[in-house]
């Protein structure tokens, strides 16, 4: 995530089958969740065409081989090199991560990338302070990132969704800068919002991805304030 508000206020997930949504995992259906997201995603991937790698996704600058370079990052690079890249970035990890996403896109053919991803499916890497959570974050926000704009849908279960959702609401400030003041989001396919002021309806995903500063297709969210959310929105 590329991007760097009082705490929201969050109402209760509801489950696939309206049954309310638990708000944590043991760490070993946490690596479940991990693998499921990650081979959806790698079927995805891997039915694209070569061309559609080089489609612009929802992180700003990257396209589809950019993001899966910054998701296997930590898969291909130790902890010692990639402190080293830091160093290399004065201490800022995104100016880091934009670079190196960008160096190994260019480096790194289709099928290495599938491989590093197919050969991690089950990898138990945590992003520094998030855990196991974190990285279900980590990997259901890139999905979507790549396939929001492809109008393909992945099957995300409300409860990764929720716990992604949670990674990133539960700090006081928004970890993406994104301006949400005088907007409540609501989800239409669960029982959750966050924030007060004009409705903005959505799923779950496409909330989650606003909330990360994403712009989404035009029709993907509804209400007064869609244009401010949408790529080519206009009043």
């Amino acid at each position: 995530m590329t991007r760097d508000q009082a705490q929201p206020r969050q109402v209760e997930a509801a489950g696939p089958h309206g049954d309310p949504a638990p708000n944590s995992m043991s760490d070993v259906d946490l690596l479940s969740a991990i693998t499921q997201v990650r081979t959806q995603e790698l079927s995805m991937l891997t039915a694209l065409p070569a061309a559609q790698w080089d489609l612009p996704t929802l992180c700003d600058g990257w396209r589809v081989r950019e993001v899966v370079a910054h998701q296997t990052m930590p898969f291909r690079y130790s902890g010692s090199r990639i402190a080293l890249e830091l160093v290399k970035s004065i201490g800022k990890f995104n100016r880091m991560a934009d670079r190196i996403a960008k160096r190994d896109a260019a480096a790194l053919s289709i099928d290495e990338q599938l491989a590093a991803l197919r050969d991690n499916l089950t990898n138990p890497w945590k992003p520094p302070g998030g855990g196991l959570q974190g990285a279900l974050c980590h990997d259901v926000i890139h999905s979507l990132d790549i396939a929001t704009p492809l109008g393909l849908e992945l099957q995300i279960p409300h409860q990764y969704l929720r716990l992604s959702i949670d990674q990133v609401t539960g700090r006081a400030k928004n970890p993406f800068g994104t301006d949400l003041d005088g907007t409540d989001l609501q989800a239409d396919d669960c029982d959750w919002n966050t924030g007060s002021g004009t409705p903005l309806r959505g799923s779950a995903q496409d909330l989650l991805l606003v909330y990360c500063g994403r712009k989404l297709p035009v029709g993907r969210v509804k209400g007064e304030l869609a244009h401010k959310f949408t790529t080519g929105g206009t009043r």
